[in-house]
């Protein structure tokens, strides 16, 4: 199953913040089992939610050069409360850095004026070419995809 925890990116300021929003829908598949009698989105993935908005933030201020940006790191991660289906999470990442390989954010996710989730991130981003030269095409495919869904996610 491939998770995508970003509906809509709302705010843009490029190399600096990003704001992002998550509709909690009772149909995403992991809720029947998390929990069945009180569904809320696993605290694992409000994590993701975090580090989607800031890989797009790397991305965005990159020119999408690399086709992996991943967490290398979470620390002080602090779980608030949860998010049940209706709700809807604000995403918003801030930029303490943003270098050739690696990125450092403080992020926080929030229901209303409620924060659910903070946590500060480091992003790691290369390309697979870096490693294995064969592998330059598939990353100009990841490329192309990732562009054509950051259409999709904001449209400023």
């Amino acid at each position: 199953m491939k998770f995508i925890l970003i509906d809509r990116v709302t705010e843009l300021e490029p190399g600096k913040q990003l704001s992002a929003i998550k509709s909690v829908s009772l149909a995403e598949e992991y809720l029947g089992d998390h929990f069945p009698a009180f569904p809320v989105l696993p605290g694992v993935l409000l994590l993701e939610g975090l580090i989607e908005s800031a890989s797009w933030l790397v991305r965005q201020e990159q020119d999408f050069v690399n086709s992996m940006v991943l967490l290398e790191t979470a620390k002080n991660v602090k779980y608030k409360s949860f998010a049940a289906p209706g709700m809807q999470i604000q995403y918003t990442v801030t930029a303490s850095a943003i270098e050739d390989n690696t990125s450092s954010f403080k992020g926080i996710g929030s229901c209303g004026n409620e924060p659910i989730v903070e946590a500060k991130l480091v992003l790691r981003h290369f390309n697979l070419a870096d490693d294995n030269p064969k592998l330059a095409h598939v990353d100009g495919t990841i490329v192309e995809n990732l562009k054509q869904r950051w259409t999709l996610l904001y449209s400023g």
